[in-house]
């Protein structure tokens, strides 16, 4: 009776998904803030592990998103307390994600949601990376702090996060490229995308939960606590390793590491 209990809603043991869990959570935390997409890794993982796509599964990964959520806004809290001048640049910068996620979500969904789709845009974004890093990223900011970011640059930047809405794409690339062509170096285009992903985060989490609702079991709980804490472990060592590989060597290595497995999964998974 206990197995038949703890397997009933799962194809697999419950070790097996336990182990699942912890590593699309870690998945989750390390890909979330980098330019490498962590909803296609999250795709791509799920495939590799034939994980039945069931509508708990699909709850899960979009709850530990929380958890790597929670870690980017305790690591910028005090930038936060800082005054709400970087309050109305967000909101400027949220506006179009807000408009064309809302009327975009359901054809996303039932459409781009495949390996297929995920692999093409990773290698595309993985150009993308190498040549702006090459090309562009040796430009001096013109902007003192990201407080005095012009709303029309501001704009520009949530404009090209929308691109992100595309698996394989990520936003974390789409928002740093737009920072970098509205004048920011490196390091704060990659700050403002740290910043930008916890109003659109949450947005498409709480989104996202209210499409899927779920009834969770004692053992779904579980998962989802695990998950949560794995997410905001990984995602907080992430993002710290991103920082210092971004300000000595660039952007170019998750450029060609964004091909590299693209490439794989579109030959072995197609």
């Amino acid at each position: 009776m206990f197995w038949k209990h703890v397997t009933g809603k799962f194809s697999q043991p419950l070790i097996m998904n336990i182990l699942q869990a912890v590593l699309l959570a870690i998945i989750e935390g390390l890909t979330e803030f980098l330019p490498v997409s962590s909803t296609g890794h999250m795709i791509l993982a799920s495939s590799a592990m034939k994980i039945h796509d069931d509508e708990f599964v699909k709850t899960f990964e979009i709850v530990i998103q929380l958890g790597a959520i929670l870690a980017i806004s305790l690591m910028y809290l005090k930038r936060f307390m800082q005054g709400i001048e970087i309050y109305t640049k967000l909101l400027v910068a949220f506006i179009p994600t807000a408009i064309i996620g809302f009327l975009a979500y359901d054809f996303i969904k039932a459409y781009l949601f495949n390996p297929v789709v995920v692999s093409i845009s990773l290698i595309l974004g993985g150009i993308i990376l190498i040549w702006i890093d090459k090309k562009v990223i040796s430009r001096k900011t013109e902007v003192d702090t990201l407080e005095n970011i012009p709303y029309k640059n501001a704009f520009f930047i949530g404009l090209m996060q929308c691109l992100s809405m595309i698996p394989g794409t990520s936003r974390a690339a789409a928002t740093i490229i737009g920072g970098v062509f509205n004048k920011l170096d490196k390091k704060q285009a990659t700050e403002f995308s740290f910043l930008l992903a916890i109003p659109t985060m949450f947005a498409a989490t709480g989104y996202d939960l209210l499409k899927t609702p779920v009834d969770f079991d004692s053992h779904q709980i579980t998962m989802l606590a695990i998950g949560l804490l794995f997410a905001f472990v990984s995602a907080w060592f992430a993002v710290k390793l991103f920082l210092k590989i971004v300000e000595i060597y660039g952007f170019k290595y998750f450029g060609y590491y964004r091909i590299i497995i693209g490439l794989i999964f579109l030959l072995t998974m197609t």
